[in-house]
Formats: structure tokens, C-alpha cells, sequence
């Protein structure tokens, strides 16, 4: 017997500041309780919730070992003091694992399975490499180039842009061009308070030790921004950097996104839920699509994931109002805006991850909550957060005020 399909509605979503991998303000902060955090922020967003009365907790992570592994979802669900009756699955779509988690959460309550999930995603890139601690790739792929190519990973985050730069034409200046704007968004966004509603501050503690006396000292502080964007960035200094890639190259550490640390969660709920714990829908979840293409041009992934979430929604391009690309690359990310003819003002207005940061399985999550709270402080109807990803895919996913 078939169920019928029912709304999904965001009725809250927030996330932590993002922090520099390796170096940055997260760097001895574990996923898992960023994620603990994300999760009790989330809750805190919807007061009149029964937490009881959550389904399932999907966390997408790109990277699902060490620091962020065994099920980081049940995990993170037990430290932010959820009841044990809520449940946890980790999912993992590379870059757009927090949007798929968006979608899962959405699908089971739209198909009537669940009233109340949350969808969420976390990553330390500070305590698990890009590849993972032990990365094993199996032996029968070396035996075929064009396999081998197909792991993207192996192939070359790096190399898969410079081969979309030179097969949709997006010369280096163009692109450092879109990372100086990337930077200047975000800097303006911050400053005119753009992220108030949508990050959680996190308290962080550093410790230091004296040698002589082995006292230990511990500091604590309240991180409120994201710590990515520079403001001192100019042309002429992104133009200074060297390829990082491939020697007669464009790609650099300037025009890609950095690695990060972060997490992001989001509370969804049917009509019937909204009504009975007296909760604000903020948005509904509209569409998803996902899309495989060339894994050596997996950068161009959203340029066929857009218009399958567009189909489905019954929406045209013109239709969307915001549009959270993730920057992978500048190349990447000027390529799709050139080949689907996307309007530049309402792609990442408020800056990207070249400027903001990119915690891979997170981010989608993370956007998520970015596009459900520029909706509503601008008064627009349908906004997409919209990725590339790994391996060769691209996944989109639509919004819409309510």
C-alpha cells in the first residue's frame, strides 16, 4: 500500500562558525562534539519540540573513520543529551554528504515514514587527512588507467580543475578574479552581521603548559565567525601564487576552497508535527537530484544535477532567487555559472568556500542552513545549495520560504 506523499518543512537550522584546518580555532575540537553542538543548537531553535519525538538523526561525513567514525551520527546524538530512543546513521556522499543527509531526512517524512528528523553533517579536517588515515584503493583499478581515473581522489582533486579549466576555457585571472569576490562577500557579510542567524558560537578551550612547573593553563574562548575570509586578499597577491597542481597550470591554493572544520544540523517535520509542537516552519524541502559525470571533470557536476532538481520541483533556473554553489574550485565554479548561464548576483552572495571554507561531508548541511535563513532575511522564495563532488558527481538541492 503506497503512502501518500506529505510536505517536509526546515522548522530549524544552524551550524558552527567554520574554522582553518590544522591550524585554525577547531583544531583540537572533535568533530563529534561539533556535531553535539550543532545537534543542541538545533533544538534550542524549535522549543516547543518533544526531543522524543525524533525519528532519526542522518549526519553526512565525508570521511567516516578515527575522530569521526563507529556511527558519528549516534554519537553525536548521545553527547548533545538527545533521548537514547533517537536513532543515528552516518551517510556519505563525499562533498555533498550534508546536503544528501538534508534529502534523506526530508524523503522519509515526505513518504510518511517519520513527522520529526534532523539532518546534519560534520568534519574535522584537522584530525582526518582528505583520503582518510589508511587509504586502500583496490589493486585491480591500477590495472586499467581510465578505472584509476574513475577514484577521482587518487586521480587529483587538483588535476580534475585543471582539466575543467582547460576544457571549458576559465583562464587564471578569471579565476582569481572570482576568488577576490569570494573573500570581499564574505568579509562584507560578516561585518553587516549576514551570518547572525545561522551560527551557533562555540566555546573553545586551548590549554598550555609550563615546562618548569607542568601547570597547565587552560584558556577559553567564544568563536562567533567563520576564519576563512581575509580581507587583506588582492589581486595582484592571488596572481603571486603558484600553481599547485600542475606546473603550467592555473589552479592554486588562492582560487580553491580550504579545507575546514565544522558541522551543521537541521530539524525537519511534517504538517501534522508543525501543528502538534506548535513549531515556525522556516522553509520546505522542495527537490533533490544527484548526477554522475567524468570523474577527471567531476567539477562540472552540478551543471547536470541543477536541471534534474529543477524537473523535479517543477521550477525554471530563472525561478531561483539564491544559489549556494559550493567552491570547490574557482574553475569549476565558472564553468557551471558559464554553461548553465547562471546570474552571478545570486550565486554565493555572501561568499564561498573559497573564502568560507569547505569541511566536505558538513558543508551541504552547513548551506543548507545559510539558504534557509538568506530566504527569509530577504524575503525571497526558492534558493539551491548545489555541489560538485568526488568520483564524478554533482547533487543539487531546492528550498522555499514558507
Amino acid at each position: 500500500m503506497s503512502k501518500q506523499v506529505q510536505d517536509a518543512y526546515i522548522v530549524a537550522a544552524t551550524r558552527t562558525p567554520i574554522g582553518r584546518s590544522h591550524r585554525g580555532f577547531f583544531r583540537h575540537t572533535r568533530p563529534d562534539e561539533l556535531l553535539a553542538t550543532a545537534l543542541r543548537a538545533a533544538l534550542a531553535q524549535a522549543p516547543g519540540l518533544d526531543p522524543g519525538a525524533i525519528e532519526d538523526i542522518v549526519c553526512g561525513c565525508a570521511i567516516p573513520e578515527a575522530q569521526q567514525g563507529l556511527n558519528v551520527a549516534r554519537i553525536g546524538a548521545v553527547l548533545a543529551g538527545l533521548p537514547r530512543s533517537v536513532g543515528g546513521i552516518t551517510v556519505n556522499r563525499f562533498c555533498a554528504s550534508g546536503l544528501s543527509a538534508v534529502q534523506m531526512a526530508a524523503d522519509r517524512i515526505r513518504v510518511g515514514e517519520a513527522d520529526v528528523m534532523v539532518a546534519a553533517g560534520t568534519e574535522s579536517m584537522s584530525m582526518v587527512p582528505m583520503m582518510g588515515n589508511s587509504p586502500s584503493l583496490s589493486p585491480a583499478i591500477f590495472a586499467n588507467p581510465d578505472d584509476l581515473e574513475s577514484y577521482g581522489i587518487a586521480y587529483g582533486m587538483g588535476l580534475t580543475a585543471e582539466k575543467v579549466a582547460q576544457q571549458w576555457k576559465v583562464g587564471r585571472e578569471a579565476q582569481d578574479a572570482f576568488a577576490y569576490q569570494s573573500h570581499m562577500r564574505a568579509v562584507a557579510a560578516m561585518q553587516a552581521g549576514e551570518f547572525a542567524d545561522e551560527i551557533t558560537p562555540v566555546e573553545v578551550a586551548e590549554r598550555s603548559v609550563d615546562l618548569d612547573s607542568a601547570d597547565v593553563t587552560v584558556r577559553t574562548r567564544t568563536v562567533t565567525l567563520d576564519e576563512g575570509a581575509r580581507p587583506d586578499t588582492t589581486l595582484e597577491g592571488l596572481a603571486k601564487l603558484k600553481t599547485v597542481f600542475a606546473a603550467r597550470g592555473s589552479v592554486t591554493a588562492g582560487n580553491s576552497s580550504q579545507t575546514s572544520d565544522g558541522a551543521g544540523a537541521l530539524i525537519l517535520a511534517s504538517e501534522a508535527a508543525v501543528k502538534r509542537f506548535g513549531l515556525q516552519p522556516l522553509a520546505r524541502f522542495v527537490s533533490f537530484a544527484s548526477r554522475g559525470v567524468p570523474p577527471h571533470i567531476m567539477g562540472i557536476g552540478p551543471v547536470e544535477a541543477i536541471p534534474a532538481a529543477l524537473k523535479a520541483a517543477s521550477l525554471r533556473q530563472d525561478d531561483l532567487d539564491w544559489i549556494e554553489l559550493n567552491e570547490a574550485f574557482a574553475a569549476q565554479s565558472l564553468a557551471v555559472l558559464n554553461t548553465l548561464g547562471l546570474d552571478p548576483a545570486k550565486v554565493n552572495p555572501l561568499g564561498g568556500a573559497i573564502a568560507l571554507g569547505h569541511p566536505l561531508g558538513a558543508t551541504g548541511a552547513i548551506r543548507s542552513a545559510t539558504v534557509v535563513h538568506a530566504l527569509r532575511r530577504k524575503n525571497l522564495k526558492y534558493g539551491m545549495v548545489t555541489m560538485c563532488v568526488g568520483m564524478g558527481q554533482g547533487a543539487a538541492g531546492i528550498f522555499e520560504r514558507v
